[in-house]
């Protein structure tokens, strides 16, 4: 596919990193620690939000903002131990970044991984200088299907809705995409091209070097 932008927003798990059945198992592997026995197939319904939202689901409305915030923490670390040896960037994903900062084109970040994680891929993939700004879930009071988290990464770059665009793998962040009045480019990690196009996304991407920027 060829676009025509004036910025582009990636979301960050499964879209710049295949990396959305780590998460999964961390999760799983995580809550039994704490015997919250839940089945991979049931696990997909459940993720979706910011992690303190996730959190308050599977713990209860009832926990203090410190216990919150030390779940967090080590729900994180099972992922980072699980995920650090086998990091890698979706194919084409550097090269296309270099050739969107050669174009002038505004790069932001729109994920609900907390500071920790964006680090973790960012620093890990050599990348955080590509981006002109980035928004974590802890900046947000709604997470992904709500739109907040794009709005604000919009409002970061300066640029007009209609000049944007966004790539994700999720549907619930398609959903929030649209709803902040974006188009999106649906990345097949997680979805089936097929599945993408049905929620609507403009173009679908198996990796990075299926897009044109000249």
């Amino acid at each position: 596919m060829k676009f025509d932008a004036k910025a582009i927003i990636f979301d960050m798990d499964g879209t710049l990193v295949d990396n959305i059945p780590y998460h999964e198992e961390s999760w799983i592997i995580f809550l039994k620690q704490y015997g919250i026995d839940i089945r991979p197939e049931h696990f997909s319904a459940q993720n979706h939000g910011t992690l303190d939202e996730m959190i308050i689901r599977f713990f209860g409305n009832d926990l203090p903002e410190n216990r919150i915030y030390e779940l967090r923490q080590l729900k994180e670390k099972a992922y980072q131990d699980l995920y650090k040896d086998h990091i890698r960037e979706v194919n084409g994903l550097t090269p296309f970044l270099q050739k969107l900062k050669q174009m002038n084109i505004k790069t932001g970040l729109a994920t609900m991984g907390i500071p920790s994680s964006i680090d973790f891929i960012l620093n890990g993939l050599s990348i955080r200088d590509y981006f002109h700004a980035i928004t974590g879930g802890i900046e947000v009071s709604k997470g992904k299907p709500d739109p907040e988290i794009f709005l604000k990464t919009v409002g970061k770059l300066q640029i007009s809705n209609k000049d944007c665009l966004v790539v994700e793998d999720s549907m619930g962040g398609i959903k929030a995409a649209f709803d902040a009045g974006l188009k999106v480019i649906g990345i097949t990690t997680t979805h089936t091209e097929a599945e993408l196009m049905d929620n609507g996304c403009s173009y679908v991407i198996n990796d990075y070097t299926d897009i044109r920027t000249g």
